[in-house]
């Protein structure tokens, strides 16, 4: 996860003096949510602590993303887990096309880097259950 640091939002042409700055949580919910709706993206790595959170109710959106602030811009890294058969470069570039383009709609705020670590594969098994093969950790 990202510190607390709040990041700032240039508004272009604004008539209205005042800052905005948005929690980095929100934008990890955002590049998280935008991963999931990738297609070839099966989930994204969980935590100890967000699978305890699910199990109460609260779903962590941003899990599976994390952002650093740099010098030169937002870097982001995403873990995910990807359906069993797919093009492994196709859909990583899908994907940093997709969390680029909806960052930019939501925020306005541009990705430097997005990299992207394919932690785990999923596979249908015939009879239509499901089988994690695990990568790394």
């Amino acid at each position: 996860m990202t510190d607390t640091k709040y990041i700032s939002i240039q508004q272009k042409d604004s008539t209205v003096n005042g800052n905005v700055e948005i929690a980095p949580k929100v934008l990890e919910t955002i590049l998280g949510i935008a991963a999931r709706e990738v297609e070839g993206v099966y989930s994204m790595r969980d935590s100890l602590s967000s699978t305890l959170n699910t199990l109460f109710g609260l779903d962590n959106h941003g899990k599976g993303v994390t952002l650093e602030q740099t010098e030169d811009g937002l870097i982001a890294d995403i873990y995910a887990y990807f359906n069993y058969g797919v093009s492994v470069p196709k859909v990583s570039l899908e994907l940093q096309k997709a969390l680029k383009e909806q960052l930019m709609f939501m925020t306005d705020l541009k990705l430097t880097n997005i990299n992207v670590h394919v932690v785990g594969l999923v596979a249908k098994k015939a009879n239509g259950n499901i089988e994690g093969i695990k990568i790394s950790e």
